[in-house]
């Protein structure tokens, strides 16, 4: 009675892309039945293959208008300096987590950044990959529905935005917080260049939930580069077995052009 049980867990974080081309006819950047319009030059004063022998440019004097434009079924990337090719790019920012040892009196919580950006796409969606901390054949409990933290029960969740420090968290040391937790998705350079977003059930802040499998990040559109957070909230019980809590996962990136 009184002894509290406690655990180590530490987070490996590790990253897949995969771009489908689902619906790809051509590397055409307008189609129909019919025809299809090939990076081509509408105007006057610029030009898309400007070449001497030794050298090619693109000249951008003279346009009229530049960046994204779409509706709900199509849309065009306007400006001489765009390129034909697709792509998609997730790059992850940390690699190892570890958030000390916990008790049935205390929170911890951790944060780990990664970035998306998607050229010529449909949209692009981000997946996690893992059971959830896991010692030997046990795995926390995890939390189905987006739910607040709750010190004493055995929890495991994340989110995609910005919190407040949960109740009985450490100001300083492993798994602590002490001015806020995460961070809302960040557009960069801003909103008119990337359209990234949390996916449902992990944009609310304050609320954690985790599945296997689960979409954790998406847009709709092509999209510059999006920079998410993920926080990470972890309680246990006094009846949560001691041990060693490790968790193996992945993000995977999808896109169909």
């Amino acid at each position: 009675m009184g002894k509290y049980k406690k655990f180590l867990h530490v987070l490996v974080l590790g990253v897949l892309v995969v771009a489908s081309t689902t619906g790809l006819a051509s590397a055409a950047q307008s189609t129909s039945a019919s025809y299809s319009v090939d990076e081509t030059f509408f105007g006057s004063g610029g030009e898309l293959n400007a070449c001497s022998t030794s050298y090619c440019t693109k000249q951008s004097a003279g346009e009229t208008a530049v960046g994204n434009s779409s509706s709900a079924n199509y849309q065009v990337q306007a400006g001489n300096n765009t390129f034909r090719d697709t792509s998609l790019e997730l790059i992850v920012n940390a690699t190892n987590i570890d958030v000390g040892q916990l008790t049935s009196t205390t929170t911890k919580v951790a944060s780990a950044t990664f970035s998306v950006k998607s050229y010529l796409a449909s949209g692009y969606s981000v997946y996690t990959h893992s059971p959830g901390p896991k010692n030997t054949n046990r795995i926390l409990s995890l939390l189905s529905t987006p739910s607040t933290s709750a010190t004493g029960a055995e929890q495991f969740g994340i989110n995609l935005v910005g919190n407040s420090c949960p109740a009985n968290t450490s100001p300083g040391g492993l798994g602590a917080c002490s001015s806020g937790l995460g961070a809302d998705p960040l557009e960069v350079p801003d909103s008119t260049f990337a359209f990234g977003h949390a996916s449902p059930g992990y944009d609310i802040p304050d609320s954690y939930k985790y599945a296997d499998n689960d979409a954790i990040a998406y847009s709709n559109t092509s999209s510059g580069e999006t920079d998410y957070t993920i926080s990470y909230l972890y309680n246990v019980s006094s009846v949560t077995p001691g041990g060693s809590y490790v968790m193996n996962q992945s993000l995977v990136a999808t896109s169909t052009y």
